[in-house]
């Protein structure tokens, strides 16, 4: 049996498509869900969003054990929390870091990010459509997982 995909996401996210469009445009969180399942196909999707850094870490502690690989928008958890990435540290599979922005051509304060140090790859400034393309991707890396 494959293994989910885990798509998750850090706080403020839930007001995509309602805060600073000029930045993130329209497309609510709930049409970014419906891409993912879309580019993922017949592959399980657990897509989640959380303003909480707990919970975002017990997902991902959740997906140590039970995910085929982890798409990742920590939002400001990316550039603050040393805990996040000590939990992804923890996952043996492929992790793809996702921003909708490009994150190098805003504020210096966007400029580290802790996730990078362990992701597999990294997406930023493709919108909301970035996150179908990291689903198709993460489909090509874990088929056999």
């Amino acid at each position: 049996m494959t293994k989910p995909i885990y798509v998750l996401n850090g706080p403020n996210l839930n007001r995509l498509g309602l805060r600073e469009t000029d930045l993130y445009g329209t497309t609510t969180l709930a049409q970014i869900e419906a891409m993912c399942r879309e580019a993922a196909g017949e592959r399980n999707v657990e897509f989640r969003q959380t303003n909480s850094e707990e919970k975002l870490i017990d997902w991902v502690h959740e997906a140590i054990d039970s995910a085929g690989g982890i798409i990742i928008n920590p939002a400001a958890f990316t550039f603050t929390s040393l805990a996040l990435y000590d939990a992804l540290r923890m996952f043996d599979g492929p992790i793809i870091e996702l921003h909708i922005t490009n994150v190098h051509r805003r504020e210096a304060v966007y400029h580290h990010s802790h996730v990078s140090r362990v992701a597999t790859a990294v997406m930023a400034g493709l919108g909301a459509e970035g996150y179908g393309v990291a689903v198709r991707a993460m489909c090509g890396r874990t088929d056999l997982l």
